[in-house]
């Protein structure tokens, strides 16, 4: 483990930069984990953090000391309280950052999300959270989403990042076109119910932006056009609501 103690410090001033600036995390491809939760996550699906940073009241709790013993001791560095929030990514700093490259992808089969222009990283964190707990495999994201690998779309997700093949600026036109019996697309003019309709096993579940939906194209493309039913008065619901019946009642079936 290394002792640092000045902001001047190389591996300091980088990772500092990495956390607050989504353009240097895209160019070294790189997540900035905040939080223990996330790195418990990370280390439980084979992803090992190149770098660290731990403030000193936090190195010997018995959370802290759990996970850094996972680590090798070189990528470890010990910060003093201030230095260490300085680095947070959140309000309330958790004393504990990590900072891992960005996995692969890789190619899957079975079920999938697919989100085009999903802006909010909140909601793009929380669909990849729900598309985890139901057990899908991959999720593919436009060029318009938010990062799926930025720090809000990573507490929102709470871990289900690493559980998925996450394919960012996908072309969802062309998944579509390969099998379009699969895909369902939700659409409040659509005559059938999605309770009415059998999902198949490698259903892909496609979700459009918070405002606007699903362009046209995209919509009409899609085999499975359906609509939720909702007796109440609300005119819509929030994507990612959305998201969770649909993926829900694909569990409901495929455990029937």
């Amino acid at each position: 483990m290394k002792r640092i103690t000045s902001a001047a410090n190389p591996l300091y001033a980088d990772l500092k930069t990495q956390a607050g600036e989504p353009r240097a995390r895209r160019k070294d491809a790189v997540a900035i984990l905040d939080g223990a939760h996330l790195l418990g996550a990370a280390l439980d699906a084979g992803l090992v953090p190149d770098l660290v940073a731990v403030a000193e009241s936090r190195s010997e709790t018995p959370e802290s000391a759990g996970l850094l013993a996972r680590l090798p001791e070189r990528a470890v560095m010990i910060l003093p309280d201030a230095l260490a929030n300085a680095l947070s990514t959140v309000e309330t700093p958790t004393g504990l950052i990590a900072r891992i490259a960005i996995p692969a992808a890789a190619e899957t089969t079975g079920a999938a999300i697919l989100l085009d222009g999903v802006q909010d990283p909140g909601n793009v964190g929380t669909m990849l959270r729900t598309a985890a707990a139901a057990g899908l495999t991959a999720a593919y994201l436009s060029a318009g989403c938010a990062e799926a690998w930025s720090p809000k779309a990573l507490r929102a997700g709470m871990g289900a990042q690493f559980a998925l093949a996450i394919h960012e600026h996908a072309d969802l036109a062309a998944i579509i076109a390969g099998n379009p019996a699969r895909v369902l697309a939700t659409d409040l003019a659509a005559t059938r119910s999605l309770y009415d309709v059998a999902l198949p096993a490698d259903c892909h579940f496609l979700f459009g932006n918070e405002g606007a939906g699903l362009p046209p194209e995209l919509a009409d493309a899609a085999g499975l056009s359906v609509r939720i039913p909702m007796p109440g008065t609300a005119e819509s619901l929030n994507v990612a609501a959305s998201a969770a019946v649909c993926l829900f009642e694909w569990v409901r079936q495929q455990q029937t």
